[in-house]
């Protein structure tokens, strides 16, 4: 790359942001589209925020990805918000268009988009039972509604939380806080079972949020963890004659949907997964 080229600055706001593999992924995006972005990493402390998001404007910023502390305080400083990411209440990728700050969430859709791509599944015949109700699962649960799924089961250990949940998004789709002892009879009703809790993640790898003997072939079983790439739940679901769907394809999706607001470009989506399957190559 000339020495002298101008450079579109894109990056990731979040505390801690080390061990993100953002920065591996979207510059090999860039690369392989030859375009002249560069990705890098904020560690942005709560109380600089409002700093950090007026720097966007005043570096030139395109734009940047919000991940954990910041993603629902962020909301505070944005010149506007779109209507999905107002309905998850989190915004996860903002964009600079001419100096105004947009907020996007592109979780959500860029699981939709995954798990379509990877399971053939058809939405609108489906009805859906999701594990958890925290911020995860309010991006993915509204992004379903808003996609046509047929019916929406939301299991929380905290009840309230799963009925405000079920309330947000019962206008676009039937909608219902049930309780884990519900859990038997529903999945026997539901198509696809989607975990968005973090019991299983690395290091906790012999945990599953739901008991396996519930899983039965005729599901599609999703984590939207993705370190380790399958999970217990997964592995026995597998077992059982299910069939899976692991969490690196969001984690891709929701990128590549960042890539293409910040490019107006198609994401390069194999480039993506190979880099984050293979990062020497």
């Amino acid at each position: 790359m000339d020495a002298n080229q101008h450079l579109t600055l894109t990056g990731l706001f979040g505390h801690p942001v080390r061990h993100s593999r953002s920065p591996q992924m979207q510059n090999a995006a860039f690369r392989e589209k030859g375009l002249s972005f560069v990705y890098t990493v904020f560690d942005v402390l709560p109380e600089r925020l409002e700093a950090a998001v007026e720097s966007i404007r005043v570096l030139g910023m395109r734009g940047v990805n919000v991940t954990i502390p910041h993603k629902v305080d962020v909301m505070n400083y944005l010149d506007r918000i779109t209507p999905e990411a107002e309905m998850i209440g989190a915004v996860n990728t903002i964009v600079n268009e001419n100096g105004e700050l947009v907020g996007h969430n592109t979780d959500g859709s860029g699981y939709v988009r995954s798990l379509i791509e990877e399971t053939a599944l058809s939405l609108p015949e489906s009805k859906v039972l999701i594990l958890g109700a925290g911020g995860a699962s309010r991006a993915v649960a509204v992004s379903m509604a808003l996609k046509g799924v047929k019916e929406i089961f939301i299991a929380n250990r905290t009840r309230e939380k799963g009925d405000e949940l079920a309330a947000r998004i019962a206008s676009y789709c039937p909608a219902h806080s049930v309780s884990y002892e519900d859990l038997p009879s529903l999945t026997n009703q539901v198509q696809l079972v989607i975990n968005t809790t973090s019991v299983g993640m690395s290091p906790n790898i012999e945990e599953t949020p739901i008991d396996p003997s519930l899983l039965h072939e005729g599901l599609v079983v999703s984590d939207l963890i993705y370190n380790p790439r399958e999970t217990l739940l997964l592995k026995e679901a597998r077992q059982r004659g299910a069939q899976t769907h692991g969490g690196l394809g969001m984690f891709i999706y929701q990128g590549a949907e960042a890539f293409t607001l910040w490019t107006g470009v198609e994401a390069p989506i194999e480039v993506m997964r190979k880099q984050l399957e293979h990062p020497t190559k």
